[in-house]
């Protein structure tokens, strides 16, 4: 980790929905903490809650498992839904405006592979 890295948060995969991947398709995954509806359950990545430590911005980094993606957008609901529901979506698609309101937009690649016990790191 460079010095001028902050970790601003940090959680790992607790349960993966057995949908979860099928939006991959449209190069998107959804977290959700404990309080996820019954309804999306099936369709999310299951994470503990912790708080976020300062404001997410674009330029800053999605670290999943030792890999890099740059922020490029952030929806204007992503802080208040993660730190109070542990929910993000998050769109590989490199999009520059947030169309979605609880959507964070990263670099435009593959959704990467997750699996239990996998981190998701957001870094300043």
């Amino acid at each position: 980790m460079k010095i001028n890295e902050a970790i601003m948060y940090q959680t790992s995969v607790k349960e993966i929905g057995q949908d979860a991947l099928d939006f991959s398709e449209i190069k998107m995954a959804i977290f959700f903490g404990d309080s996820a509806p019954d309804a999306l359950r099936s369709s999310c990545y299951l994470i503990d809650v912790y708080p976020v430590n300062g404001l997410i911005e674009p330029g800053m980094s999605l670290v999943i498992d030792d890999e890099d993606y740059r922020i490029t957008a952030v929806g204007h609901e992503v802080q208040r839904n993660l730190v109070n529901l542990g929910h993000m979506a998050v769109s590989f698609t490199g999009k520059q405006q947030a169309e979605l309101a609880g959507t964070l937009y990263v670099t435009d690649t593959e959704v990467p592979e997750m699996k239990t016990g996998s981190t998701i790191m957001i870094k300043a």
